[in-house]
């Protein structure tokens, strides 16, 4: 895929356009950045917003989610919209009417496709595995065929995205508010891993792999 993505009316940026991009890079950075979305579907003719993990290979996205396989049954050629938000910070301004939220987003839309083919869902839920822990997929059991067969794989492509990203301070230094004599800045958001934590029915003796053991104390998102 270029480097820019096709502008349609639905991703067409209309408010605050100075924060939205049509760039793949931008697209990339955002869902690499985490593991969990929210999809929007139309299930038994409502509307239903559905929070699960994602992965992504290539020019294509993987969600997992039994609602999503429904709304296709339902409407095999519906448009489903995909986000994923990453909040940085929030921004905290000498005025109400200026406070804000320092973020990535990304908004993609499409017609997806449910995964059947065994070989492309392997390769999804390998998808979804790594997106969230890196180096888990060879670590643990794979999945049997009975355990595939069970599970809901859908594919959307990353043909029709934008992204949107707020960050900085408040706008209102320089203006009549900043006479007040009021704190403003950015108080930061940062979600960090703690230390592993075994089951409780682990076996002692068995340590968490170097790939889990790693990760304590990392910012989530960060490579």
């Amino acid at each position: 895929m270029g480097e820019e993505l096709v502008v349609t009316e639905r991703t067409r940026l209309r408010r605050m356009r100075h924060k939205g991009s049509h760039r793949r890079a931008d697209l990339d950075a955002v869902l690499a950045a985490g593991f969990l979305c929210h999809l929007g579907v139309v299930v038994d003719g409502a509307p239903m917003v559905v929070p699960t993990v994602y992965g992504v290979e290539g020019d294509r996205i993987y969600v997992h989610g039994s609602v999503a396989s429904r709304s296709l049954v339902q409407a095999p050629d519906g448009v489903v919209c995909l986000s994923v938000t990453h909040v940085d910070g929030l921004v905290l301004a000498r005025s109400v009417f200026e406070h804000g939220v320092n973020y990535r987003s990304a908004m993609i839309y499409g017609v997806p496709h449910l995964v059947t083919d065994p070989d492309e869902k392997l390769r999804g839920l390998r998808a979804l595995t790594e997106q969230s822990s890196p180096g888990q997929w060879d670590y643990v059991r794979q999945p049997s065929r009975k355990e595939l067969a069970a599970t809901s794989l859908v594919a959307l492509d990353l043909t029709e995205a934008s992204v949107k990203v707020a960050s900085g301070p408040p706008d209102d230094g320089e203006g009549p508010d900043a006479e007040l004599g009021l704190w403003a800045g950015v108080l930061p958001l940062v979600t960090r891993y703690g230390q592993p934590v075994a089951d409780p029915l682990l076996p002692a003796g068995i340590e968490p792999p170097a790939h889990i053991a790693e990760r304590a104390g990392r910012v989530v998102g960060e490579p």
